[in-house]
């Protein structure tokens, strides 16, 4: 059984960074797809990155380009480097994950596991 747990989160300034982390247990890490999801209060659930087993990754326009998403399958881990946070970033963060086939160049579209989430909070 999958499992998720998220850590990283905190308060910044705009204009900061962090880097959140996904730990996983479970499964072969190496065949999972991961993605990573944010929500704010009042606000739908915005998917915003994933690394494939494959290490295809992919990103919402909202964090294109200021967001990094990595692997490490030795350590189990992901992560996601965010790079000039503004206030709008401000929500839960939460990964989720989904078993693949080995090498898959295509993210998931439905994940069998999520974390606990994390809080993000960017201030201006």
């Amino acid at each position: 059984q999958l499992q998720l747990v998220e850590s990283g989160g905190g308060l910044v300034q705009s204009g900061g960074s962090l880097r959140l982390s996904c730990a996983a247990s479970g499964l072969t890490f190496a065949a999972v797809g991961i993605a990573w999801f944010r929500q704010a209060p009042g606000k739908q659930r915005e998917r915003i990155s994933c690394i494939s087993s494959g290490s295809a990754t992919e990103y919402a326009d909202s964090v294109k380009g200021r967001f990094v998403v990595t692997r490490d399958n030795a350590k189990d881990m992901v992560y996601l480097e965010m790079n000039s946070l503004k206030p709008e970033d401000t929500a839960t963060y939460y990964c989720a994950g989904q078993i693949q086939i080995l090498g898959s160049t295509t993210c998931p579209a439905r994940f069998q596991a999520w974390g606990q989430g994390t809080q993000v909070t960017v201030s201006s």
